[in-house]
């Protein structure tokens, strides 16, 4: 897959499954700007690493509507346009819901749907609008397999990325005849600094075993996905989610 010339605006770029995705973007000849929120060394070292010129640093919290719009701004205006967005920033916190307080319960409801929902419901509103002028353009989505099979320890989580799906999809329809074509990643455990917690924990192996494979994803596995949803040649795959956990969980 190539993407010489392509502009791609990759949000939480700086690690883990948005740094592989911006490698790879920037390997296959794009352009890409590298989305953080306020790990600045860890982005600076991420622009560093990706082959070809003309990348850009971009920074705020995506949960912020005005910071929506300033970011898909200087992607257009840094790079010359928007042609790929990839929505793959995300929060993951626990909040059991027999052991938070009423007060934490909000806080992170509130937090993970502004974060996972609707920052980028409100970055595609934008992105749209300049791909739209442009004559077409991709947007795909990193969700997640706790949207399918649930998360009781952070059911906010597991909601926004059931409620990102169902707004991929829903982008698919309106957007197919504008030639934007829209899809979603949906992971499972992956080797990443979020995730870490878990994997280096008691239950660690556990979490491995889930799948026959006996380990978990790996960024760059999560990457090759999002490029393909993204790459010409797969517009009639508009409106798929693809599973990435190894055969984890299996839905039907």
């Amino acid at each position: 897959m190539r993407f010489d010339e392509k502009k791609v605006l990759v949000t939480g770029a700086s690690r883990g499954i948005g740094r592989a995705i911006a490698l790879q973007f920037a390997g296959a000849g794009a352009q890409v700007a590298v989305h953080y929120q306020s790990n600045l060394k860890a982005a600076q070292a991420t622009l560093a690493e990706l082959p070809g010129t003309g990348h850009i640093l971009c920074a705020g919290d995506v949960a912020d509507p005005d910071v929506a719009q300033r970011l898909v701004a200087e992607a257009v205006s840094e790079l010359g346009g928007i042609d790929i967005l990839v929505n793959n920033a995300g929060i993951f916190e626990a909040h059991p819901v027999d052991e938070v307080s009423y007060e934490d319960w909000q806080y992170h409801w509130q937090r993970t749907l502004a974060v996972n929902l609707a920052g980028p419901a409100n970055l595609c509103w934008h992105a749209v609008r300049h791909m739209r002028e442009s004559g077409g353009g991709r947007i795909v989505n990193v969700s997640s397999r706790g949207a399918f099979r649930g998360e009781p320890r952070c059911p906010a989580y597991g909601a926004s990325k059931a409620g990102l799906n169902a707004l991929t999809q829903s982008l698919a329809q309106q957007l197919a005849p504008l030639g934007i074509f829209v899809g979603a990643v949906a992971p499972g455990f992956v080797e990443t600094d979020m995730a870490s917690t878990v994997l280096d924990g008691p239950g660690g192996d556990a979490v491995r075993n889930q799948s026959p494979l006996g380990r978990v994803a790996k960024p760059e596995e999560v990457a090759y996905a999002v490029l393909f949803l993204a790459s010409a040649g797969a517009e009639f795959s508009t409106g798929t989610i693809i599973d990435v956990n190894g055969a984890s969980y299996l839905r039907t």
